[in-house]
């Protein structure tokens, strides 16, 4: 199935992140608080949104950080995914 974003709205998927401790415990990523890394799926066209032109500046396959509450969670033929505005993005990881 193949998700199409409207509008200023993007959609991601959340990076694991594994998390290991000073003393070396590895932290599975569902003890830790909810990811703010993702790599971007698919992005809506923009346009007119509450009487403001936005303009889309993200594509997809960039890694981004965003708000840690932003978003709502949807599941999809059993993957997980965000769907986020893109004033919720707060920077675009660059290798």
């Amino acid at each position: 199935m193949k998700i199409k974003p409207m509008f200023d709205r993007v959609l991601v998927t959340a990076q694991d992140q594994t998390h290991t401790t000073e003393a070396g415990i590895v932290m599975p990523a569902t003890s830790q608080e909810r990811p703010i890394y993702a790599t971007i799926v698919a992005v809506g066209e923009g346009g007119l949104v509450d009487g403001n032109e936005v303009k889309m500046v993200v594509k997809v396959g960039q890694r981004i950080i965003f708000n840690k509450y932003a978003g709502s969670e949807i599941k999809l033929d059993g993957k997980e995914y965000i769907l986020l505005k893109q004033v919720d993005i707060l920077a675009v990881v660059e290798d």
